[in-house]
């Protein structure tokens, strides 16, 4: 009796050199986006945005939360407050105006 071709090829591929009972890799982690700040041309089109939504200047803006938000420090609207910006990276829909403390003097 012959044994299957099956098995004696499982046999072969058990045996071969190298070959362990070691568990599997755990699956890669995706690694962290570092925060960056926009491109001249993102730049051009949240800047749009931002005078869209009302603000007149802001200070900072940066891509943050591993690639999720553009935060826009200290967005001042034409009455003087003042507000970090969050706005979505893929549309530039706003997420959420936080109101920040008024400057100390």
């Amino acid at each position: 009796m012959r044994p299957f071709p099956h098995l004696l090829l499982a046999a072969l591929v058990l045996a071969a050199p190298g070959c362990t009972t070691a568990s599997p890799p755990e699956p890669a982690r995706a690694a962290a986006i570092p925060d960056r700040a926009p491109t001249a041309a993102e730049r051009r089109l949240i800047e749009a945005r931002l005078s869209e939504l009302g603000y007149v200047s802001w200070r900072e803006i940066e891509l943050e939360e591993n690639g999720t938000v553009w935060e826009i420090d200290d967005a001042r609207t034409a009455d003087g407050r003042r507000f970090e910006v969050l706005l979505r990276p893929d549309t530039l829909e706003l997420i959420e105006a936080k109101p920040e403390p008024p400057a100390r003097r």
